[in-house]
């Protein structure tokens, strides 16, 4: 089953929050079980935004272009005219949760844009993740990876950013 969550990226230049699901079983509706999900064959994959991407305020030198990178393993870089990317810039770190062992595919958009209240539009591109070629749900049936990108500035871009990026996983 496919299981989509819509990120909020922002930034003063970014942050990113779940729309992730809960579910509970309805005692009123059927016959309760006391089978696990698992058991049962469930193909629900839950996904949990634990930390947010957030560049944080980058600090642009000029009305050239420039980007800001952050990779999953926490480091920055900048050019052009971004001269200097935020030390409390961090990657976004994502849980899924689903059945033990299952291998699953994450997908995420290559390129969004975010939108400030003035007007002004940047672009988030080349995301990229710590996931594994082939990942998989570990014992546990967890899975936990990181993720970061490039935010590509041009022009005038003073102000708080906001676009959303959507991470879908599903069962392979």
């Amino acid at each position: 089953m496919v299981r989509p969550a819509i990120l909020a990226l922002s930034t003063a230049l970014a942050c990113l929050s779940d729309a992730g699901t809960a579910s509970a079983q309805c005692r009123l509706c059927s016959t309760p079980t006391t089978v696990s999900e698992e058991t049962r064959g469930g193909d629900k994959v839950a996904l949990d935004v634990e930390t947010s991407l957030n560049f944080d305020q980058l600090v642009v030198d000029g009305r050239g272009g420039g980007t800001a990178t952050i990779r999953p393993d926490g480091s920055t870089e900048n050019d052009g005219a971004v001269a200097d990317v935020s030390h409390r810039a961090m990657v976004g770190t994502v849980v899924l949760h689903g059945q033990a062992g299952r291998a699953i595919r994450v997908d995420m958009p290559a390129r969004i844009l975010l939108h400030s209240l003035g007007g002004g539009e940047i672009s988030f591109d080349e995301v990229v993740t710590d996931l594994p070629s082939l990942p998989r749900l570990d014992s546990t049936g967890t899975l936990t990876f990181r993720f970061g990108g490039r935010l590509r500035v041009t022009g005038d871009a003073e102000g708080q950013y906001r676009g959303d990026l959507l991470i879908t996983a599903e069962y392979l």
